[in-house]
């Protein structure tokens, strides 16, 4: 998938786990795992407002876009 999702690297920086991330920005641990894993088919603005709050960062900090190799 050409989009990459990088929120494990801000979590990293910003020394925060799984767990308290999600409870920060009100979805369940499972479904966090979900979008750090670039498993999600979308993901909502509002989440993406919590994660860039809690994790003090832009969108663009978050998703990425890489071309797909053939």
């Amino acid at each position: 998938m050409p989009i990459v999702v990088d929120i494990d690297v801000l979590m990293a920086k910003r020394k925060i786990s799984v767990g308290d991330l999600a409870d920060r920005i009100g979805i369940t641990p499972a479904n966090l795992a979900v979008l750090k894993n670039g498993r999600a088919k979308a993901v909502r603005f509002t989440t993406l407002e919590a994660l860039c709050e809690v994790l003090e960062c832009q969108p663009g900090d978050l998703l990425r876009w890489e071309p797909e190799t053939s």
